[in-house]
């Protein structure tokens, strides 16, 4: 009998999906590869959005206008204002908010952070915590150490900063404004 039950469970999700993605290409939203993407029914879609193969949309997410959601992409409960492009391979996790013209690139995970005006972490990076001013770059392979064992701390990085490569900021620690961090460095 619960074989039956998940079955049924199953091709109302299937529906339901269908119907998701219906709705959205009808208010304009250009899926790729509609079968392989996945949305939730309180997803709030912007004008000009485009979402590749392979990208999971959980619940409370807002998506702006002029939005590229690239491969295998998950983003929940999170917002992206207009003029963004995350992944291919990024996670947005709950209480992430990326501002206007901000990039998220491959192997990127964010949580509960603010990412600003055209701020970018192009690739293979962890931001958690964060407040993250206009005009940062992060380089590839920074983290943020947000986990001292018993609470989370902040990382704050204020406006046209640049984390070099393979950097590790251990929180609570602020970057100031148009500060340089070495590639390797540990703060």
């Amino acid at each position: 009998m619960a074989s039956i039950s998940k079955k049924k469970k199953a091709l109302i999700e299937k529906y339901n999906q269908e119907k998701l993605r219906n709705h959205a290409m009808k208010i304009g939203v250009t899926l790729i590869s509609p079968e392989t993407v996945f949305l939730s029914n309180d997803t709030k879609f912007g004008k000009n959005v485009v979402i590749n193969p392979y990208v999971v949309i959980g619940k409370k997410t807002k998506i702006g206008n002029n939005v590229e959601i690239l491969p295998f992409t998950h983003i929940e409960n999170a917002t992206l204002e207009s003029n963004v492009n995350v992944g291919p391979f990024s996670r947005i996790r709950p209480g992430s908010f990326l501002s206007k013209g901000s990039k998220i690139g491959n192997f990127v995970e964010v949580k509960k952070s603010k990412l600003g005006q055209n701020s970018k972490v192009n690739h293979l990076s962890y931001v958690g915590d964060a407040s993250i001013g206009n005009n940062v770059n992060i380089g590839a392979g920074t983290i943020t150490c947000n986990y001292d064992g018993k609470k989370k701390n902040k990382t704050k990085i204020l406006d046209g900063a640049f984390i070099g490569s393979n950097t590790a900021l251990v929180a609570p620690i602020k970057i100031g404004k148009n500060s340089v961090v070495g590639a390797g460095s540990a703060l």
